[in-house]
């Protein structure tokens, strides 16, 4: 199962003000996904983690768009003295090991390559990596759609 599912539970018991029972079921996720997140986080639909969502961590308030892939020990963290956290767009997909610093702005249809520490905001259709993320590219430049691949389409039915 994965970590989004528990995810979806907890974070209904957070809107319904049933805060005790959210933190029994974000407990539940430490347990057994050694993960994270707290009920305030948003979670757009179709949105899935690689790997169950193993070592995530989310700080509590991130607001993550629709559509996105999110890869194995991905992490947000605050920036003091800033208290904003950071807000990612749709279709945005994660590498492993991506650590979102700071209140930055990652836009719709972005990719994250792996090992990545992003510290700025990033604008739509980029490819970046490194440590800072720089920008090495432009989805709009590939010779195919990342979202029009059959097996990959196969891959998230099953995740979902």
């Amino acid at each position: 199962m994965n970590l989004i599912h528990p995810f979806r539970i907890q974070r209904w018991f957070y809107t319904k003000n049933l805060i005790l029972i959210s933190k029994a079921v974000q407990l539940l996720i430490f347990l057994l996904y050694n993960s994270k997140i707290t009920g305030d986080t948003e979670i757009g639909k179709g949105t899935y983690f690689v790997c169950k969502g193993i070592c995530t961590v989310l700080v509590p308030g991130t607001i993550i768009g629709e559509n996105c892939v999110i890869g194995l020990r991905f992490s947000t963290v605050r920036k003091f003295p800033f208290s904003k956290v950071p807000l990612i767009g749709n279709n945005v997909w994660f590498g492993p090991n991506v650590v979102i610093a700071g209140p930055v702005i990652i836009e719709d249809n972005v990719v994250v390559g792996a090992n990545s520490f992003v510290n700025k905001s990033i604008p739509k259709g980029a490819i970046v990596a490194g440590n800072p993320a720089k920008i090495i590219g432009w989805r709009k430049d590939l010779d195919y759609d990342l979202n029009d691949n059959p097996k990959f389409k196969k891959g998230i039915a099953e995740f979902l």
